[in-house]
């Protein structure tokens, strides 16, 4: 679902926006991304780690790093060429630079340092693979440590503002620093702090102030985009919140995302297996594929642009562009499925 959200919001002014999260609080997809990321690398590679050691885990982590850093530079590729062609939008894609300076470019671009417009998440993500082993290697020997650690990187950025070099912004738009947390309490909620955290979201107060914070992010970004609601915020909380700094991932974002994450344990049957319907295993599908889905979105979230700008930008074009896009998501990720089952190998995870 995160995919789907991840594509129609990388479409400028599309209305459809109004179906995913970040119109609706303080966070959006991308939290998601980050979180469900950390959970998936503990399952497969704290799997791993139990029945085949480390140098396995290590090897895996070196491997799945190296493929995200391969697709980047592929969608980059095809992004630049896609770009090209069209040649009206490269402000759009922050993808003149790269055409006036391609010599330095491709040489940031090989640095992780560079990143056309919706690309720049790939990067922060080779380098959590990268570092998962030393995660793992923490959280196996003492989760608290691991989160404290963790938690004390990310005061560095809210602080001193630490960063990842990039050019020519000075910081990629996806802090590793910052976003590492999310990354590592999804992997401790897939490993030893699954039931400590299950006891502490069973918790009456812990719900209530979930409601309460989820309830307040609500109206503030009902405000964002609608005057019936600014009369409601006060300007001692705009001067308190803003500016909500999404690269170093603002407290008030990950506060929310995780207030979300307990609601909806309460919503979800801990034991609620069904056979997937046709809407559930199309996400699976998504799901399973991830990372070349999320490559075609980038693309397809593009050309969808350029239509939008080309030909209409009314409702039923956007409706229209908007379910094509996700229709061809799902195919993509079927065919790829399809070939993986027929290689006998197992869908990788993001």
């Amino acid at each position: 679902m995160a995919l789907w959200f991840v594509f129609i919001d990388h479409i400028p002014g599309n209305v459809f926006d109004w179906l995913t999260l970040r119109n609706y609080g303080f966070s959006d997809a991308s939290e998601v991304f980050v979180f469900v990321s950390g959970y998936t690398c503990m399952v497969s590679y704290g799997g791993a780690l139990r029945s085949q050691g480390w140098p396995t885990v290590i090897a895996r982590s070196l491997r799945r790093s190296f493929e995200i850093y391969a697709a980047f530079l592929l969608l980059v590729i095809v992004y630049l060429g896609l770009a090209w062609l069209t040649s009206s939008y490269l402000d759009e894609t922050n993808t003149r630079r790269f055409f006036d300076n391609p010599g330095t470019a491709l040489l940031r671009l090989l640095a992780l340092q560079y990143a056309p417009v919706n690309t720049d998440i790939l990067p922060t993500f080779v380098l959590l693979h990268l570092a998962f082993p030393i995660v793992l290697w923490l959280i196996a020997r003492n989760a608290a440590i691991a989160l404290a650690a963790s938690f004390m990187l990310y005061l560095m950025v809210q602080l001193y503002s630490w960063h990842w070099p990039a050019w020519p912004t000075g910081e990629l738009y996806f802090n590793p620093f910052a976003w590492q947390i999310l990354f590592v309490i999804g992997a401790c909620s897939a490993g030893p702090c699954a039931e400590k955290f299950a006891t502490i979201l069973q918790r009456r107060v812990t719900i209530s102030l979930a409601a309460a914070y989820v309830l307040f992010s609500l109206v503030i970004a009902l405000s964002w985009r609608l005057d019936a609601f600014k009369w409601l915020i006060p300007q001692m909380i705009e001067d308190w919140l803003y500016p909500i700094y999404k690269s170093h991932l603002d407290p008030v974002r990950i506060i929310h995302f995780l207030a979300i994450v307990a609601l909806l344990t309460r919503i979800v049957p801990p034991d609620g297996r069904r056979s997937p319907g046709l809407w559930t295993t199309a996400l699976i599908r998504c799901g399973e594929n991830s990372l070349p889905i999320f490559c075609f979105s980038v693309l397809a979230s593009f050309m969808t642009f350029v239509i939008l700008n080309r030909v209409s930008d009314g409702l039923p074009m956007q409706a229209a562009v908007t379910a094509l896009g996700i229709a061809l998501m799902v195919a993509v990720a079927n065919i790829l499925t399809w070939e993986a089952k027929l290689d006998r190998r197992a869908p990788a995870l993001f």
